[in-house]
């Protein structure tokens, strides 16, 4: 089992070990070795998230790939979930996210997708590691610099389009939303998202400065969100974390939302779509025995797991399931991606309340913790 990764990828103090300068370049280099073991090019995309330390971090690690022969393209700030889509459609042998997601500014971690869009199993974690308490090279200001094959702006136009076409209401509710970006990676991407498909929008914590993500804000901390809601008189917000590959809500009660409501309002709206690959939904230990009930009055079973978003992917990818999640905001939408992402999340609740005619607060009807 690997020691410095954990369930999602490396994590720390930015600048400390396991993120200090030597073991992130040595990271990148050993990322090529291992592509190379695999008879992969070692092409690789990076992208990150709003932190002060996150630009010096991909700096480093795109020195470490260079410098042992590998190619790097750079997505700039994006969601986690983007990197995870645009690996595998752009064809890259793996991508990196720059991110502690909800972690406080002065954390950061590096999480890494294979060439299909999941995360990296335990046993390229292992390698990793192996091959970097192996080697002790050292950053290197010397080396060529290399011209993008696309600019930044490709790959994030392209994420773009993506979650416009996974939005699939033929008739959109005319609805008003509060947007809290916890002036994080979904900043640039959510308040344009939701006013281009024709939602009135009120934006709250999207002004990152590198030290305020996730800062009294965010998924972490909807209290603001409730308020602004009920203030605004809209009729839900939504909440993303640093990166966003978590979302949760608020009714325009100012109430509350989890994931295990997210899972409930999915579950039953896929039901009705026909869109469901099973009669099983994945959960973890943490999911409220509520939300197994109210799955059981649909006629679907509830399967747990640990927690840990991949440990979710996996159990689905087990049991032929295409819905799963994390109480805490994480959803995956196997059919559309294989990790948790907030925006197709956020956009799948609203073509469910526009396509129900419900508002948030009738479409947890039937669900009670």
């Amino acid at each position: 089992m690997p020691e410095w990764f954990g369930t999602d990828g490396l994590r720390g103090r930015a600048g400390e070990f396991p993120l200090d300068d030597t073991t992130v370049f040595n990271l990148g280099r050993s990322l090529v070795a291992l592509l190379r073991a695999k008879s992969l090019s070692p092409q690789v995309l990076i992208g990150r998230d709003t932190r002060e330390s996150s630009p010096w971090l991909e700096k480093i690690l795109t020195q470490g790939i260079i410098s042992a022969g590998g190619q790097v393209e750079s997505a700039g700030v994006i969601p986690t979930s983007a990197i995870s889509f645009l690996t595998r459609e752009e064809k890259f042998s793996a991508g990196i996210v720059i991110s502690a997601s909800h972690n406080p500014y002065r954390d950061n971690g590096i999480k890494i997708f294979q060439r299909n869009g999941f995360k990296i199993p335990e046993d390229w974690e292992n390698f990793l590691e192996e091959k970097m308490v192996a080697t002790s090279f050292s950053p290197s200001s010397s080396l060529p610099k290399i011209s993008p094959f696309h600019p930044e702006n490709y790959y994030q136009d392209k994420y773009f389009k993506f979650l416009k076409s996974c939005f699939r209401s033929s008739s959109p509710a005319p609805l008003k939303l509060v947007l809290d970006c916890a002036h994080g990676a979904s900043s640039a991407y959510a308040p344009r998202l939701f006013t281009e498909l024709g939602f009135e929008v009120v934006p709250i914590c999207c002004s990152p400065t590198g030290q305020n993500i996730n800062l009294n804000c965010g998924s972490l901390h909807p209290e603001q969100l409730a308020r602004q809601v009920v203030t605004h008189q809209a009729h839900l917000g939504i909440a993303y974390d640093g990166d966003a590959d978590r979302a949760i809500w608020v009714d325009h009660h100012g109430q509350i939302l989890n994931g295990d409501h997210t899972l409930y309002i999915l579950a039953k709206y896929f039901q009705r779509k026909k869109a469901l690959s099973s009669d099983k939904i994945v959960a973890t230990v943490m999911s409220n025995l509520g939300l197994e009930k109210a799955l059981a009055g649909l006629n679907l079973q509830l399967i747990r797991t640990q927690v840990g978003d991949k440990y979710v992917l996996d159990k689905m990818v087990a049991t032929g399931c295409n819905l799963g999640g994390e109480r805490s905001g994480h959803t995956i939408i196997l059919d559309e991606c294989p990790t948790g992402d907030g925006l197709l999340t956020s956009l799948k609740i609203l073509e469910a309340v526009s396509e129900e005619g419900k508002l948030l607060d009738q479409l947890i009807a039937g669900y009670m913790e």
